[in-house]
Parts: structure tokens; C-alpha cells; sequence
């Protein structure tokens, strides 16, 4: 079956399933076999990408998943067919074989960990569906199991947070002090929270006054970022810095310290680094409660569009796509608030 005969199967199979759902809605009144044959004739053109996200724990994957959305529109030439895993690696691999069972044109997903995804990736490939990862990676034994990825250096977004802690330390003379850190992780084995641990950590481990009092993982939500920031809290007397591997975590983070009767910011108890930069944080940066704060930027869909599109065009891609990103403190927030649409 060629391509354009793939995509009326799953056209018909998608337009089907909606029927049947208005059915049990007590609410179809019949459409014509024309009609059917009309949809998929309109549709028969577009390319079909099946995109599984990791889930919708905070703002910045939100905005990542609309990002992918507003990119890849039938006016724009594509058919969507979206996934939302809920935080579970095997919801994910379910969605991966449904999108190879349709014969979609590419798969495209955020893995949940980095690893257990040879078996699944293979048959994507054996299926002949090129694979794009997007913002997270996956630790595989043959490279050649995914296309390309799409995302952050999170590794070097860890080197930054380490880089403006040192250097802010050495503008107010406190190099030579002990300083105490407690690191709120994301979720253990995803990218971003090996990258930004392992980033962070090189920086850190150049200064022996440097102390990593506790890393514990906060899961990348506000509610659990809160609950872990207490329980170190009430473990640990002297807390100098909180490095949150995402806003979300640093809302909660704040919340705790400031529930405890200490103060964060430049002049308070808590120097607090966090990472993704949503406008909600970037108004705290701009209050002075968050120091500083690194871009993970989650636009990413557009980058998307522009790589499927060169594939489609029959054009050689690069292995790795990295987004760029800044860097947010006091001096520089102000400028950026306004035009944040996330």
C-alpha cells in the first residue's frame, strides 16, 4: 500500500472512532459514504505525526505540548494524533506501538526516563517510521534507533546555575564561606534532572566549601517540591542556597521556607536557583526572591515542524537540534516579562 493509502486507513479508522463515540452520545444522525470518502480524500495529503508527551505535571510541559500543537495544524499541512502518558513509562510504549499499528509517517515523543526503549524503538524502526525525540533523550545501545532530538543542553543549563552561583558568590565576597546547598531534583532517570544534576555538580565539586547537604527529587511539581523543601527544612539548620530543578518545584520550595519563618531572596535567609523560566517565575526574579533563574525553553514545536519538513523535502538532518536559551537575573528579567507567553 503506498503512502497516500495508509493515510485513508487511518483517516477512516480515526473518523470511525469518532462515530462511534457520537453514537454513544445518542446523538448521530448518519453520514453518507460520500461523505466519508470526502474526508479522507482531504485529508489523504497531510502528514500523520504521532506525538506522545510525558504528561501536563507543570507549566512548561503544557506550553511544550501547545507548542508542538499550534506547529504541526492540518493548515499547515499535518495530522496530529496526541498522547498525554501521565507520568508512566508503559502508558508511553503502549502509545509508541499504537502510533506503528497506524503506520504513521513519524513518531515523535518526550521519553519519561532514558531508559527501556530499544525493543519498542526497533520496531518503530522495522515498521520504517522515523522516530524524533523531543526535549528528553533515551539511553540506547544503537543511536540509529531515533532520527534526531530536539531540546536543551540541560546539562550546560546546570553549568550556568553553577556558574552564576560562583561568580555572585565572588561579587559579595563570600567565596571562601561554607555554603550549604540542598538540591530539589526532577523525576529520577528523565534528562533533565541527570542533566542539570551532573552540570551543576561539576561546578560545585571545583570548591571543597561547597557542601550538597540532601538531593532528593520533588518530582517536578509544585505540591511535592513543597513537601520535600519541608522535610529538609526541618532536617537541615543552615541552608544556604536551594538549587529547583524547575519552577514548579520552586513554588512550592518558597512557599515551605517562607511557611517556616525564613526569608528567600539576594538579603534573605535562602538564595534559591531554579530552572525553566515561566513568567510566574520570572516576576519572582524580578521581586528579587528568586536569583536567578535558566531557561529551558519549551517552544519547541516549531523547531519540530522545520526538521519533519526537511525530512519530508528528502534533506539530511543533524543528530541533535539544541533551542536557545537565556539566562535571567534581576539586572536583565524586566525586558522579557511582557512579551512571556507561558
Amino acid at each position: 500500500m503506498n503512502k497516500s493509502g495508509w493515510h485513508k486507513t487511518v483517516m477512516a479508522v480515526m473518523l470511525v472512532s469518532v462515530l462511534v463515540l457520537i453514537c454513544g452520545c445518542g446523538i448521530f444522525s448518519g453520514v453518507a459514504a460520500g461523505e466519508t470518502d470526502a474526508y479522507e480524500e482531504e485529508n489523504a495529503n497531510l502528514v500523520v505525526v504521532g506525538f506522545s508527551q510525558i504528561g501536563s505535571e507543570s507549566v512548561w510541559r503544557t506550553t511544550n505540548t501547545l507548542s508542538v500543537q499550534k506547529a504541526l495544524t492540518k493548515e499547515n499541512g499535518y495530522f496530529l494524533i496526541f498522547n498525554n502518558a501521565r507520568q508512566k513509562q508503559e502508558n508511553q510504549i503502549k502509545a509508541l506501538r499504537s502510533f506503528i499499528s497506524q503506520r504513521v509517517d513519524y513518531i515523535v515523543f518526550s521519553p519519561v526516563t532514558e531508559n527501556g526503549w530499544d525493543t519498542v524503538l526497533e520496531e518503530a524502526r522495522e515498521a520504517g517510521i522515523p522516530v524524533i525525540l523531543m526535549d528528553r533523550m533515551v539511553n540506547v545501545e544503537d543511536a540509529s534507533l531515533y532520527t534526531t532530538w530536539i531540546g536543551s543542553d540541560v546539562e550546560e543549563e546546570g553549568r550556568k546555575a553553577g556558574r552564576w552561583l560562583e561568580q555572585y558568590l565572588r561579587i559579595t565576597n563570600r567565596q571562601k564561606e561554607d555554603i550549604n546547598i540542598i538540591v530539589l531534583q526532577g523525576t529520577l532517570g528523565s534528562s533533565s534532572q541527570r542533566g542539570r544534576s551532573s552540570g551543576f555538580v561539576e561546578i560545585a565539586n571545583q570548591y571543597t566549601n561547597w557542601h550538597i547537604l540532601d538531593q532528593r527529587s520533588g518530582e517536578f511539581t509544585t505540591a511535592k517540591g513543597k513537601e520535600i523543601m519541608e522535610q529538609m527544612l526541618d532536617r537541615y539548620a543552615d541552608i544556604d542556597v536551594v538549587v529547583s530543578q524547575n519552577d514548579d518545584m520552586t513554588f512550592g520550595a518558597i512557599e515551605a521556607i517562607e511557611e517556616s519563618g525564613r526569608s528567600v531572596g539576594r538579603n534573605g535567609d535562602i538564595l534559591i536557583l531554579s530552572f525553566d523560566a515561566v513568567k510566574d517565575a520570572l516576576l519572582l526574579v524580578e521581586e528579587g526572591k528568586i536569583a536567578v533563574d535558566v531557561e529551558c525553553n519549551p517552544e519547541q514545536g516549531m523547531y519540530l515542524a522545520e526538521v519533519i519538513g526537511m525530512l519530508e523535502r528528502g534533506e539530511k538532518v543533524e543528530k541533535a537540534y539544541v533551542v536557545e536559551e537565556k539566562v535571567f537575573t534581576k539586572e536583565n528579567v524586566s525586558k522579557y516579562i511582557e512579551s512571556r507567553t507561558y
